[in-house]
């Protein structure tokens, strides 16, 4: 959830780790600090608040070093102030820390350093961690990296950590276990972070920490090493990802521009599988294991958040096309219920960042029990795509917005081709409608860009409705997980309660909401469920609700019926929910930015959720 960045080479480090905790504001910005060594020894400096508020901080402060580590927050232990920003010093402040996760058993450490005099500072189990090492290598006086090694060992939760030593100032320690961390090869220098965005400036080698790895950098030399003290080759990586992809680009916001991006994403999450010319459809992640799940009995879906939509989404489109039972399980549940799992199920996890800590916990859960497991997730090199026995990469590109927008489209797109493939190998579908499917996904980005020109008529529409307390959005079949999405956005980012229903299941309670003051936001494009959602509408009407209708193109009923109309070009069944949730995106973001929202960094969330 937090932000890392750490330094040590030749380079001013204070800019260097301010500018790519900026970019790192995404995963927590409840406060932020540094820690800087320098000739006047070890010093912390943090704030409440984001970014700016510690670099107001630090005006008129010496802060020249070539090394340093920084952190921005997402609280767990303990609420946002200074004192409880990181980093955090040790007890005799010859240590620092920056932490990701969570200690679970920090409680117990802290009971017992207690007893030997150590001072807390803060609430957090992040500084228990810094006083159980440096009093680990005070009492065997063995070396910060083996004092390291062995509190780990003596851990339980989650952790990414860098440490730097007020003894040796080319020196920084970092391992990590279910919370990311990737080191950057430079020229004598190298850099710690949460992910590669704060290090693109500088290098495109990389290293992604594994589990249960120490990372030594000393004297410009890196040293690899497990828990036990075995020597580890490390695999440098070449990054793909290019400096303009993480900047706004003229938009005044991340969301806006992602939103915008839709178009290139879900094309991007096509190329390379979807040959419209030859009629062919080839995913490289599944095809070792496209004959075991084609005879799947019961595909599990698990997911949090917006993946579990995505997820939703793909139960209606693995049924109807390869009519294989799909569940969809979120992850945050699945292992605490005691699930029934056997060996020949086939199980999909979903993450954007590929981090999610509850859908990790699924995904080792299923594949204690034997099943296959196949990820979607949309970071190389992210947690979950080395944990699966195969998957696919979204290829969204990075998505900085806390609301996910192009990266839902993106899974929804990757999971309709997976349940097309499956579909066709398994005979489900004609060769006909096989065709067809590849040609209209083909013809969705266009599509998109047209729903996109709506923007200036939902931004009018999103006016009229800033006054909203709360708002009901309805849908039927595969628009029902549409309906979800578009409330949990709104929720999200403008701070509104919002709920999403199954239109028929309206009348069996939250109809009793309905009044001229309730918006009631209806997917209604024309499918198989049309007349039905036609009365639906009716019945919302007949109560003074007020109605946002989106449908297609050219309906010519709805239209006479509601206050406002958002339109969506015809497609296929299938996938109406690639564009059906573009103007909800959109109502979203106008709603928010008019009620005077930060909807880049909405209250209380993070992008990437790597705690339970």
């Amino acid at each position: 959830m937090c932000g890392i960045v750490a330094y040590v080479g030749h380079r001013e480090a204070c800019p260097l780790i301010l500018k790519g905790l900026k970019r790192l504001e995404y995963r927590g910005y409840d406060s932020a600090g540094v820690a800087l060594l320098n000739g006047e020894g070890l010093k912390i400096y943090k704030k409440k608040g984001k970014v700016v508020d510690l670099e107001n901080e630090l005006q008129n402060k010496d802060l020249h070093a070539t090394v340093g580590i920084g952190h921005t927050r997402w609280a767990t232990h303990g609420e946002p102030n200074d004192v409880n920003a990181h980093p955090h010093y040790s007890n005799h402040k010859k240590l620092a820390i920056i932490h990701n996760g969570i200690i679970e058993n920090y409680d117990s450490l802290k009971q017992a350093l207690l007893k030997k005099g150590h001072e807390f500072r803060s609430q957090t189990d992040s500084e228990v961690l810094v006083h159980f090492i440096e009093d680990i290598q005070q009492e065997t006086n063995c070396s910060l990296e083996e004092a390291v090694r062995l509190a780990l060992q003596e851990v339980v939760g989650a952790y990414a950590i860098v440490l730097i030593s007020e003894d040796d100032p080319t020196q920084l320690i970092a391992a990590r276990k279910s919370s990311p961390l990737v080191i950057g090869v430079g020229e004598n220098e190298f850099f710690f972070a949460s992910d590669a965005t704060p290090i693109i400036e500088y290098t495109k080698d990389v290293i992604y920490l594994d589990d249960n790895q120490v990372a030594l950098v000393r004297q410009g030399e890196l040293k690899i090493v497990n828990l036990e003290n075995e020597r580890q080759a490390p695999y440098i990586q070449k990054l793909e990802l290019e400096l303009e992809a993480i900047e706004k680009g003229g938009y005044d916001h991340f969301m806006l521009k992602e939103i915008f991006e839709q178009p290139r994403s879900i094309a991007d999450s096509m190329r390379g599988r979807v040959n419209r010319e030859e009629g062919t459809l080839q995913l490289g992640g599944l095809s070792d294991y496209m004959d075991k799940l084609a005879e799947a009995k019961r595909i599990i879906i698990v997911g949090c958040g917006t993946s579990w939509h995505a997820g939703l989404v793909a139960e209606y489109i693995f049924e109807e096309l390869a009519r294989i039972p799909v569940e969809v399980e979120y992850a945050s549940e699945f292992r605490y219920r005691n699930p029934i799992i056997n060996a020949d199920d086939f199980v999909i996890a979903i993450s954007q960042s590929g981090e999610t800590a509850d859908t990790l916990a699924a995904i080792q859960l299923a594949k204690s029990k034997g099943a296959t497991i196949f990820g979607v997730c949309n970071v190389v090199g992210s947690s979950i795509a080395r944990e699966t026995h195969a998957g696919a990469y979204t290829h969204a590109g990075p998505e900085i917005g806390v609301a996910s927008t192009k990266a839902f489209t993106a899974q929804v797109t990757v999971l309709t081709q997976m349940a097309i493939a499956i579909a066709h190998k398994r005979g489900s579908i004609t060769e006909e409608l096989y065709q067809q499917l590849l040609l209209d996904l083909s013809a969705i980005p266009q599509k998109v860009g047209q729903v996109l020109k709506a923007a200036d008529r939902i931004k009018e529409i999103a006016y009229i409705f800033t006054y909203a307390r709360n708002f009901i959005y309805l849908g039927r079949g595969l628009n029902f997980p549409v309906a979800l999405e578009g409330a949990l956005k709104l929720k999200e980012i403008s701070y509104i309660h919002a709920e999403g229903y199954p239109a028929a299941e309206m009348k069996h309670g939250p109809i009793a909401l309905i009044d001229e003051d309730m918006p009631v936001v209806f997917i209604a494009t024309k499918d198989s469920s049309y007349e039905k959602i036609v009365s639906n509408i009716q019945e919302v009407k007949a109560r003074k609700g007020r109605v946002i209708a989106i449908v297609t193109e050219g309906d010519e009923l709805i239209p006479n019926m509601v206050d406002f109309v958002i339109e969506v070009p015809e497609t296929h069944d299938i996938l109406i929910p690639l564009l059906s949730s573009i103007p909800l995106q959109l109502l979203s973001y106008y709603v928010a930015v008019m009620r005077g929202r930060n909807v880049d960094q909405p209250r209380n969330l993070a992008k990437s959720v790597t705690v339970e």
